[in-house]
């Protein structure tokens, strides 16, 4: 009798877990399954090739197609769970969206690799590995979507990308769900905030607001904010320094912003705690939106899903207090 389960797909998108020289990724998924053969032994893997590029050029419409696919596929009582293969360098961005729009409890794992297959101490075949074991196993059902490295199990809420080593995937503030070992996985703790199946966020378009990041800076002038407005922009994130902090040289510009109809979100260009609601900058009075404990580009993605339902600030921050 089998007792391998359901199938686990992969779904392709390139990235270093994928490249053979320093350009373009190269390696399809169907190649790297055959480099770990024992996983076809163990698991019953189909795999599916989605997109073939490094993680800088990744865009929300390979988003958009990639929930499409991941949507379908889960709704097939015959697919147990799902694994992304992805480049590193935005990867947290393209969890983060597909743990607000997946509409299944079933695993979805995304895993990439800091070091390409030809490097010393490549360590991609070993997060495929353990991403399939995760999305095997019906422990991680219900947890969100989640990212294997150095096998850690991570929220894709929580995690981040901090160096280029090989324990470059972290949960500042909050730690790792859990851990693989022994080939099964272990969990420690659940994610409190609105996921997947019970996320109030859904694709409700084939296009996604566009919604700018401002770094702020020692210095920062009003202009790059107004020259941002002029561009088009839905919404802006504003990487502020410390908890958020916007200083009064930009305060009147973010204020007309809003007066227009674009919602401005105060985050941290630092991995911090939640940002603090009126503090040292009246959001009430300005109509600004706070993160919460989101990153500047994890902020963006829930912004860009959230304009797609409403421009009410107040009800966009009710989803960066839930989700």
């Amino acid at each position: 009798m089998d007792t391998r389960g359901g199938n686990v797909l992969v779904l392709a998108t390139g990235g270093s877990i994928a490249q053979t020289s320093p350009s373009d990724p190269t390696l399809t998924a169907e190649v790297l399954l055959e480099a770990i053969p024992e996983l076809r032994t163990k698991f019953r893997i189909t795999v599916e090739q989605i997109a073939q590029v490094s993680s800088p050029d990744v865009t929300p419409e390979l988003w958009l197609r990639l929930a499409s696919r991941i949507n379908k596929a889960l709704a097939d009582d015959n697919v147990r769970g799902i694994v992304v293969t992805h480049g590193t360098d935005t990867l947290e961005e393209t969890a983060y969206f597909l743990n607000l729009v997946v509409e299944s409890e079933k695993p979805v794992v995304v895993a990439g690799a800091m070091r390409r297959p030809y490097s010393l101490g490549a360590d991609g075949a070993a997060n495929f590995h353990n991403a399939v074991v995760v999305a095997n196993s019906t422990a991680a059902k219900g947890r969100g979507v989640l990212a294997t490295f150095n096998s850690e199990i991570h929220s894709a809420r929580d995690v981040t990308k901090t160096t280029s080593n090989l324990d470059a995937f972290k949960s500042p503030n909050f730690g790792p769900l859990g851990c693989i070992v022994d080939e099964r996985p272990h969990f420690y703790r659940t994610l409190e905030r609105k996921h997947t199946a019970a996320s109030a966020l859904h694709i409700e378009t084939g296009v996604l607001p566009p919604v700018a990041i401002l770094y702020s800076y020692a210095g920062v002038a009003s202009d790059i904010l107004e020259a941002t407005m002029a561009g088009g922009y839905k919404g802006i994130v504003w990487a502020g320094t410390g908890s958020g902090n916007v200083p009064k040289s930009i305060r009147p510009a973010a204020a007309e912003a809003v007066r227009k109809g674009v919602v401005f979100v105060r985050s941290s260009r630092l991995n911090s705690y939640p940002i603090k609601r009126n503090d040292e900058v009246d959001d009430d009075a300005l109509g600004f939106v706070t993160a919460d404990s989101l990153n500047p580009q994890k902020a963006r993605v829930l912004l860009m899903l959230s304009l797609t339902q409403t421009r009410d600030p107040v009800k966009i921050q009710e989803f960066f207090a839930t989700h």
